[in-house]
Formats: structure tokens, C-alpha cells, sequence
């Protein structure tokens, strides 16, 4: 199909060449091709693939971000594109410009090696400003990449991701083993362990069903630490931190904190669980949470703002819904504003807030929350290189004027403008 040119929405950086693949079926090598796979389809993937071309996604669900943790060149597109792209046909994407073509014009130079951070070695932009970037992992072979890839710390470990072998309940046996995994393949760095954090579609096979389990506004995170199996489950989790943490520098997160009461209460209940040397923090992922991050920092030893979940309540728009994605706009200047609101009522204790989830590493998005003061961001491991870049070419001055005009723009197609980034991709 000569004359193939379609640009979708960027959605994992790099370049990938090979025949189109429909679908999850086996047929040959599927490493070599460009695999193509709608929403529900992505739950069977196993990263055998060179890119992936996703149809109709949720950019900010759970299962997309599962994605993200294969290091796959990757780009959304919608059903009118894909039927444009006929199975078998030879393609190039790039998932950093969005572009699925025939031809190799307009795709991006790859990531520079000259630029890679190296284990230990301190992330600055270009004007001297230090920046740190953690990684979010699922598993020990994410930490030992992130490691390798120059990784500040492991900023958060989703230990909902951890199963036992046949889906029994796991206890503090299980967690001491798993943890242990985890924090020595992350070769010293510091690790953050967020405690059971159940939701949508990470709903384990041991819960038995609850009325709203795992829904937008329902049950998850800490809201079912009152409710067994979930609390023997965080007491065993909390019973392996307390043995590790001899051995190893960690952190605990409690998830989907709403209030500051809320907060108070579990400290509480942890720190009787806990030596002192373990600090515990807030995840902050609604409205409310973050709108009162100047309390929660006066309590807590530091506060991850959870992006994705906190745009889920913003735009009250459901993250896994496919049909509600354009909703969740990581565009829209409402959302720096707010961002920007948090920044000042964090004041000199900012470097204590970790930005958690898939916003800063969608394209453009970074700059503009380092111009609004953060400096701490925990992000899918193999996105750091390509961050790392982002980071090192710009400045301070130049990031902050860039988010003075986004916080002042009134519509997303303004604030794609002052990217210059494509007014139609959103």
C-alpha cells in the first residue's frame, strides 16, 4: 500500500519497522512485526512485537499502562485510521512523533547514548538544575532495568501486581520473598513500596466480589483496609517491610488517601508496625487530596500525587472507558492550573511531592510541570532515556515561561499551539 502516511497520538517513544500483525494470534515471529491490537486485546499481549499500533485505547487505563513496562515503540490510532492499514503491508511507526508510514521520512533520530544517565550519576537540565527520575515498577526485572538505566530510586513498587503461584491469598512468607527480589535487583536504591492498592482491572482472584470493588468512585486503594482478606493482607505486607528494612532503604505509600484525617488515622495503625527508620507517605489522587497537600505535608513524610487517578476524578471520566478518553485531556490548562495551585501551596517543601503515573511522560508534557516547580517524578523505567534528553536540553527560565503561557491559555488547542505539537492530535 504505497502513499501509507497516518498520524496517531504518541504514546511510547522510538522507532519500529515490520510487517502489520492483527491481533494477539500466533502466526510466524510477531517479534519482527508491527502488531496491531485493539483495548481488550491488550490483556493477552506478551510483548512479543518490534511496535505495537493500538486502536480506540484509554490512554490512562490500567491495562494501557501495562504496555508501557515493555519498552515497545507504541502509537494510538483510531477505527477510520486502522482501517486505512491492511494486515501483512511493510510499516515504520514512531512513537515519538505519532507517525505510521511506508517510508523512513519523518521519523525521529533515535535516543542519543551520549545522554544516558549512568548508575548513580546525577540527572541535571542544562542550566545546572537537578532532576530527579525514580522508577515505577511491577516487578524485580523492572528494577534491575531501571538500575541500568540510571534510575534515582524506585520511586513506586505496585505491590498489587505481586501474585502468589496459584492465586492463593499471600502472607508475610511471600511478601519478605518478593520484596527481597525487588530491592536487590534495584542495587541499593532506595525503594518505595506502595502498600495493596486494588482498583479496576488489577482486581486480584483472591478478593471475593464487593459491591463498587475497584470502580471510579467505589472501594479501592485504602478505603478496603478495613475489610479482610485486604487488611491481613497490608499487615503482612507491613510485617516484611519491618524485617527488609534492616537490610534495605524503604519507604511505604499508603494509596488513594482523600483526607487528612484519613491519612492521620492509618499512620497511626502503620507506625505501630513499623520502625522509624521506614518513612510513610501519602498518595494523593483525588481533588481533594491534593487540594489540601499543604496539611498532608505537615504530616506526612512526603506525598505522591497519583496523576492518572487524580485526572480520573478531575474530569470525572472513568480511565479505562475507551469512549471516554478524549475526557481525560492532558492538554487542558484546568489541569496546570491546578497543578500550578498545589506547587504554591506546597511552597518550600515541593521537593517532598513525587509525581506519579503516565502525564509526564506524554510528549510535551514535562517541561511544563518542571516550569510549575516539580522535580521529583517516578515514570515506567524504560521511558527514562528518552526523559533524560527532554531534561537536559532545556532550562529552568525556559520551562517556567512555557508554563506561564499554559496556565493562562484558555482552550487545549491553545496549549497545543504553544508546544507546537499538531492542534488535531487530541
Amino acid at each position: 500500500m504505497p502513499g501509507t502516511h497516518i498520524v496517531g497520538f504518541p504514546y511510547f517513544p522510538g522507532t519500529a519497522t515490520g510487517r502489520l500483525h492483527r491481533g494477539t494470534s500466533v502466526s510466524g515471529d510477531t517479534a519482527l512485526c508491527i502488531v496491531m491490537l485493539s483495548q481488550h486485546e491488550i490483556i493477552s499481549f506478551k510483548g512479543h512485537a518490534a511496535g505495537l499500533i493500538i486502536v480506540e485505547a484509554a490512554p490512562f487505563s490500567h491495562s494501557m499502562i501495562g504496555l508501557l513496562g515493555f519498552g515497545l515503540p507504541t502509537v494510538l490510532i483510531s477505527t477510520k485510521q486502522a482501517e486505512q492499514l491492511g494486515a501483512g503491508i511493510e510499516l515504520v511507526i514512531d512513537g515519538s512523533s505519532g507517525v505510521i508510514t511506508d517510508t523512513l521520512d519523518a521519523i525521529s533520530p533515535a535516543v542519543d547514548n551520549n545522554s544516558l544517565l549512568q548508575p548513580g550519576q546525577a540527572l541535571l537540565m542544562a542550566d545546572g538544575e537537578p532532576v530527579d527520575l525514580c522508577a515505577s515498577i511491577r516487578q524485580a526485572d523492572s528494577a534491575r532495568q531501571a538500575f541500568v538505566l540510571g534510575a534515582r530510586s524506585i520511586g513506586l513498587v505496585r505491590s498489587e501486581f505481586l501474585s502468589t503461584e496459584h492465586d492463593q491469598i499471600p502472607d508475610t512468607e511471600f511478601y519478605q520473598h518478593s520484596f527481597r527480589q525487588l530491592c536487590e535487583a534495584a542495587s541499593g536504591l532506595s525503594v518505595t513500596l506502595r502498600l495493596l492498592d486494588v482498583a479496576a482491572d488489577k482486581i486480584p482472584l483472591w478478593l471475593p466480589p464487593l459491591d463498587s470493588i475497584g470502580q471510579p468512585l467505589g472501594q479501592q486503594g485504602v478505603r478496603l483496609y478495613h475489610s479482610e482478606p485486604v487488611r491481613s493482607i497490608v499487615d503482612a505486607q507491613l510485617s516484611a517491610v519491618s524485617i527488609l528494612s534492616t537490610e534495605f532503604k524503604l519507604r511505604v505509600l499508603i494509596p488513594y488517601i482523600t483526607r487528612l484525617e484519613e491519612y492521620i488515622y492509618w499512620l497511626s495503625q502503620i507506625r505501630q508496625r513499623l520502625p522509624d527508620n521506614v518513612a510513610v507517605g501519602a498518595m494523593a489522587e483525588t481533588p481533594a487530596s491534593v487540594l489540601d497537600v499543604g496539611h498532608l505535608l505537615e504530616d506526612a513524610d512526603f506525598v505522591a500525587i497519583g496523576c492518572n487517578d487524580l485526572m480520573q476524578s478531575l474530569y470525572a471520566a472513568d480511565r479505562d472507558l475507551a469512549a471516554q478518553r478524549h475526557y481525560l485531556d492532558p492538554y487542558a490548562p484546568v489541569l496546570y492550573r491546578l497543578f500550578r495551585h498545589v506547587a504554591e501551596q506546597a511552597g518550600i517543601q515541593l521537593a517532598r511531592i513525587q509525581l506519579c503515573g503516565l502525564l509526564p511522560q506524554i510528549q510535551g508534557c514535562l517541561p511544563v510541570l518542571l516550569g510549575l516547580g516539580y522535580r521529583t517524578f517516578s515514570v515506567d523505567a524504560p521511558f527514562i532515556p528518552y526523559l533524560v534528553q527532554i531534561i537536559a536540553n532545556t532550562t529552568q527560565q525556559k520551562c517556567e515561561k512555557l508554563a506561564q503561557q499554559v496556565c493562562a491559555a484558555r482552550t487545549t488547542q491553545q496549549v497545543l499551539q504553544i508546544l507546537q505539537l499538531p492542534t488535531d492530535m487530541h
